[in-house]
Formats: structure tokens, sequence, C-alpha cells
């Protein structure tokens, strides 16, 4: 499975709109070098057709297509009205 959806994030996600993108977002550091982490966004991509897309349980999903096959996570954290999503377990270094 490209990724895995906790009851929480899939709660939250029907909450606000059923719609998810993760995408990686590039980190640098300070030093040079730069690693990209993967991110989400309860939200559809502006050009979904360079995303993958899934659906799962009312919820859709468009998805990197480097990251279908990395084993991610799709979470919540937080409290109350400043729970935000989540994905746990993709970076890819450069």
């Amino acid at each position: 499975m490209a990724i895995e959806i906790s009851d929480r994030a899939r709660e939250w996600l029907r909450k606000h709109g059923g719609v998810a993108m993760v995408r990686l977002s590039p980190r640098h550091g300070c030093c040079g070098g730069r690693a990209d982490i993967a991110v989400a966004e309860a939200r559809t991509p502006d050009a979904p057709e360079y995303f993958t897309r899934l659906e799962r349980d009312d919820v859709v999903l468009y998805i990197d297509p480097t990251l279908v096959d990395q084993g991610l996570t799709l979470d919540v954290e937080g409290f109350r009205g400043l729970r935000h999503l989540f994905v746990d377990g993709a970076s890819l270094s450069r």
C-alpha cells in the first residue's frame, strides 16, 4: 500500500474537505546539502496531473509519485483547533 492513513487523520480529513496532498518540501542545511521532507496539506494540488491520485474510505489523496512506495503514514498531531496533518516515514537527501 502506498500510504497508511491513521483513523485520526481520516476523521480530520473528512471534516476538512476529504482531500490531502502529500509532497516533498526541500530543506536546506546551513553548510550546504539538502533534504526533501514529505509534508501533507489538506488541499488539492495546483497541478493534480503530476500526482498519483488514491481514493480510500471517502478520502482522496494526491501523492507525489516519488513517494508512492516509501511506506508513509499520514497522521494528525496537535490539539483542538491547532491540529494539523503530518507525514511519517520518508525523507530524501540530495
